[in-house]
């Protein structure tokens, strides 16, 4: 018998840095989720990756239990690394911060595929492209893909 789902909780979490203070402790708190189980199944699987922010979604279920799936960095924070910059540009539309090449863009989106909704490989790229233009970050050469 499988288990009645009784909802999902998004949040981002440096990886292996998880505990009870805001903003994991009320969200999962509030639905009756052991925290400290959590944290420490959380920071077991992403000891790995410390420091990143990573994604989790959260699914807990009637009887108080859950799983969560740890996805990929977000395609903004994975751009800020490639460009060793702390933000975007506050006027990306006039103000350019960096550059980077069609070869980084497609090693961001060959990563965070999995997560991306889309089909081919050139599309996701377009996505990163795109997230990079409405950080200020300029795409330099010409499109292409290379295998």
């Amino acid at each position: 018998m499988a288990k009645e789902i009784a909802g999902l909780i998004k949040l981002q979490i440096k990886g292996g840095a998880a505990n009870p203070s805001p903003p994991v402790g009320p969200a999962l708190g509030s639905k009756g989720i052991n925290i400290m189980e959590f944290c420490k199944q959380f920071n077991a699987r992403t000891q790995d990756k410390p420091g990143k922010i990573l994604p989790v979604v959260i699914t807990y279920y009637s009887d108080k239990s859950f799983d969560f799936v740890v996805k990929t960095p977000p395609v903004a924070i994975q751009l800020l690394e490639a460009t060793k910059l702390k933000s975007g540009s506050a006027e990306p539309n006039r103000k350019k911060v960096a550059e980077i090449t069609w070869m980084q863009v497609q090693q961001i989106a060959t990563d965070k595929m999995v997560d991306l909704n889309c089909f081919g490989l050139e599309a996701a790229m377009k996505m990163v492209a795109g997230t990079a233009r409405s950080m200020g970050i300029t795409v330099k050469g010409s499109f292409s893909i290379n295998n």
